[in-house]
Order: structure tokens, then sequence, then C-alpha cells
């Protein structure tokens, strides 16, 4: 039976993050170039998707491209170029057929232009949809979204729209450009690897963790649910005790 079916539909996280990891040792492990495992990684995407649109989750994030993959190879880039231009109009059907509407964070100004026209088509064909919202993390990565909000708040504070003294965490989030969405309350890693990797760092002060070593082409949708199980297991305190909890 399905880990689905054990799943408590009041206690699933309305944002789940992942760290799609381990696309080019799958492709090794089979003899093939990275991109084999690129190319592959999408099926994993798609299942996910739907997945998370099935469960009713609100909000995923999947970090697509960091700022540090524009340093691998320029066949490899280009490639992973080419892979996400493809991708984005081949999935813009499934996207509108699952009620999911896309939506991206990072530099995207960097992205060639083809990549940002083929994004912002599907942004826009599919930004009446009001089911899973759908985040792709391209040319992104925490410090530099971290630092471009703070250039925002000091050009604000410069022109006298906010004083220092009331600077405070609220501000910083609202200038990130993950403003609009909520903070995530799980964050999923998959190929074994136990880090971060400069990915969303404030926004994960609080979310819960979770490693697996399932490379991210083999991840399918039982993964995705005994993630979620997992997560259900934990007691989310904030710094609480668990009395504390209890006694609310």
């Amino acid at each position: 039976m399905s880990l689905k079916h054990q799943l408590n539909p009041d206690n699933l996280p309305k944002h789940i993050a992942i760290i799609m990891d381990g696309n080019g040792r799958w492709a090794k492990s089979k003899g093939k170039l990275r991109i084999f495992g690129h190319n592959n990684g999408v099926k994993s995407v798609r299942e996910v998707s739907e997945a998370c649109a099935e469960l009713g989750i609100g909000y995923l994030t999947l970090y697509a491209f960091s700022t540090e993959n524009w340093n691998r190879p320029k066949l490899e880039v280009d490639a992973l170029m080419e892979l996400l231009v493809n991708t984005i109009h081949k999935e813009t059907k499934t996207l509108m057929e699952n009620n999911i509407r896309l939506e991206t964070i990072g530099d995207a100004a960097s992205l060639p232009l083809k990549c940002r026209k083929e994004l912002e088509r599907a942004i826009q064909t599919t930004s009446l949809n009001n089911g899973l919202t759908l985040i792709l993390a391209l040319s992104y990565s925490a410090r530099w979204d971290i630092i471009q909000a703070i250039q925002k708040i000091a050009k604000e504070v410069q022109a006298g729209k906010i004083h220092p003294d009331k600077i405070t965490d609220s501000t910083l989030s609202t200038h990130l450009t993950t403003a609009n969405f909520p903070e995530p309350e799980l964050l999923i890693r998959t190929s074994g690897e136990e880090r971060l990797s400069n990915f969303l760092l404030w926004e994960l002060a609080y979310s819960e963790l979770y490693f697996t070593d399932t490379f991210w082409p083999d991840f399918r949708k039982e993964d995705l649910y005994q993630a979620i199980f997992n997560y259900q297991q934990r007691e989310r305190r904030f710094g609480k005790t668990s009395e504390q909890l209890t006694k609310a």
C-alpha cells in the first residue's frame, strides 16, 4: 500500500523546497554524460509536482540552477539552458492540466534571452491557476538574494524612506525574491549530500531538513511521501519546549 494513505492531511507542509542533487553521479553510474542525468531528472520534476498538487501542497520550490552552476563547463551549461527551454515549453500543458502556477526566483536577467522569454510565456500562461505554485530557483543563490535585498534597503534608507532603527527581520524578508511566498516547512535534498549549498539560507531558518541517498532521477512520488511522513513524525517547537506546545 502506498505511504500516501498514511499521511495526515491536517499536517501537510504548506511549502516544500527541494535541492535536486545527483543527476551527474546517476548518469556517471550508467556510463553516460552528465546531461543524460539532467534529462532524466525532468521526469522526477513532473512526478513530484503532480504529487504535491494532488496532496494539496501550496508551494514547491525546486533548486534548478544556482549562480555557482555558471562555473560548470560551458558545454554542460549550454545543454542545461537548452533543456530548460525545451522542458518549460513541453511541460506548460501539464502545468495547466494540474492547475499549477509557475513562478521563479533568482537573477533572471542573467539567463539567456531565449530562456527568459520561454519562462515569461509559461508564467503568463499559468498565472490564473490557483492550485500548487511551482517556483523554479534559477540563477539563484541565497547570498546573492540577501545582498540584493540589503542593497534595496540601503537605497531606501538613503532616500529617507526607512530609518535604520526600524529595520527588522520582516524588512529583509520583504525585499528578497521570495517575498511573495511563505517560508518552507520542509527541505528535501537528494543524493546523500547533507548541506544547504547556498539555498534559501534566510527562509530555511526553522525548516525541517530531510536527506535521502536517492539520486534525483530516481526520486518518485513514494520518495516524496516518505519525506512528508518523516516530517509529520517531528515536533516543531520554534524554540519552545514540548510542554509549552502541549499547553497551547
